[in-house]
């Protein structure tokens, strides 16, 4: 037998992914039944995620979570979860930098926040990882507005742009920049930098592995042999960086990284981490473009030396991303364009087992 629950929610895009966007009121607080909800609500457990919201890929199996802030430099929190779409797992360790971009705009349009006319400037908390990131939207009449000119890669069209701006990346997790104390590391016979800023990564050079940095996302991801061997560097290197047993989360997130091939300054693939990402997320950009800025790293050394204020392009499958590294009172922060766009608005359901009553004593 099931309980079937009935859940306001907005099915969003943001920048390159997508998923529904809930109220945190809407939603139970215990962790283990509110995995149980966006289980069911995406449709986990199928490869196309059939009985649910999902789209049978991890950029379309992500939730939003947003509520009055607990923070006190904030106006709302925000908690991220990726959904697994086939194993029956919710991941809440990351933060998403695309679903990001829906935060500021939904949180207008439910009354979390007070648009203004013109541009509105909304504080997230990023409950995942504790940061702080600036988002700011057009809001012409004190709503915000979904058209626009901004075009970003990896999706069809054009909207208003969402301003991201993160307020200091470093340590995003981990709490320091390079977890392991080193900016190169030696890994499964391979030079890796351990860096975390705004999410973890185990940056490798493409050449390490016999791969270019510019391979289709499909190829990457049929090559078992890279694959397992990403995963084991990625397994010794969430060790070393202090996030303990990381086989059940999807962080630290391995990238490869190469030459630029179109003008960028460099080329990368972001997995995510057991398949390749087609475009690239808006996190490992800003943790990607740090490291670019980060002495000693392999990026830094890759691209050469720089002074900040820095625009870093990373050329990814679908196009480019655009990064800007600055550094404010000895705090790096990072700001990236993106878009968002609301599909649809109304009510979500889902079924949960329900659990036998316990046994008279």
């Amino acid at each position: 037998m099931a309980t079937q629950l009935r859940i306001p929610c907005t099915l969003m895009r943001g920048g390159t992914s997508r998923g529904p966007v809930f109220l945190a009121s809407d939603l139970p607080a215990d962790p283990t039944l509110r995995g149980e909800i966006l289980l069911s609500v995406l449709g986990s457990g199928n490869e196309l995620q059939i009985n649910g919201l999902g789209g049978g890929n991890p950029l379309t199996s992500k939730v939003a979570i947003v509520g009055p802030s607990t923070h006190p430099r904030a106006d709302v929190d925000y908690l991220f979860a990726q959904v697994k779409v086939i194993e029956r797992i919710v991941d809440t360790s990351p933060n998403c930098g695309n679903m990001l971009s829906t935060v500021a705009p939904f949180a207008i349009e439910k009354g979390l926040v007070q648009g203004q006319i013109g541009r509105t400037r909304v504080v997230i908390h990023n409950v995942n990882t504790g940061q702080l990131i600036a988002a700011t939207v057009l809001t012409p009449d004190g709503r915000p507005t979904y058209d626009g000119d901004t075009v970003i890669d990896g999706v069809p069209g054009s909207g208003a742009p969402v301003e991201l701006e993160f307020l200091g990346v470093a340590g995003a997790k981990t709490g320091m920049l390079l977890p392991t104390g080193s900016a190169v590391d030696r890994i499964d016979d391979v030079e890796v930098s351990c860096i975390d800023a705004a999410m973890p990564l185990v940056v490798i050079e493409a050449t390490a592995l016999g791969k270019t940095g510019g391979e289709l996302p499909a190829d990457l991801d049929g090559d078992r042999s890279l694959m397992n061997r990403l995963e084991r560097i990625r397994l010794e290197a969430g060790r070393r960086m202090g996030l303990g047993d990381v086989s059940g989360l999807v962080i630290p997130k391995p990238v490869l990284i190469g030459p630029p091939q179109k003008g960028g300054t460099l080329t990368a693939r972001y997995f995510m981490p057991h398949s390749c990402h087609k475009a690239f997320a808006v996190t490992g950009a800003v943790g990607l473009g740090t490291a670019c800025g980060t002495p000693g790293t392999l990026a830094h050394r890759l691209v050469g030396e720089a002074s900040l204020p820095r625009s870093v392009t990373i050329e990814h499958p679908s196009g480019r991303i655009e990064v800007v590294i600055d550094r404010r009172e000895g705090a790096a922060t990072a700001a990236v364009l993106r878009t968002t766009k609301p599909i649809l608005e109304g009510i979500a359901f889902a079924q949960i087992p329900d659990r036998p009553a316990p046994l008279a004593a």
